[in-house]
């Protein structure tokens, strides 16, 4: 999964390497407008991922273990609310 997600990351490095190269060059505002909803949404499926992976691991393990369940049901629950925020 960590190299999957460097990955992604490095592509989301380039497209935002590419934007800047965009904004440099006085590209058309629409083709940049794209290319930023691009970005937002592949950094979005990153945080997804990454999310979903932090739920099946420690928080599932912290609810099997009854280990600092409620402390981890807390913190999932706020970082929903920072990863869906706009």
């Amino acid at each position: 999964m960590k190299a999957d997600l460097a990955r992604r990351l490095r592509r989301i490095e380039g497209q935002v390497r590419g934007l800047q190269k965009m904004v440099e060059e006085d590209r058309y505002c629409v083709d940049i407008l794209v290319q930023i909803a691009a970005v937002k949404s592949a950094l979005h499926q990153v945080g997804l991922s990454i999310l979903e992976s932090h739920t099946r691991g420690c928080v599932a393990e912290a609810l099997q273990q009854r280990d600092r369940e409620q402390e981890k049901v807390d913190e999932l629950i706020q970082v929903l609310r920072q990863f869906t925020k706009l």
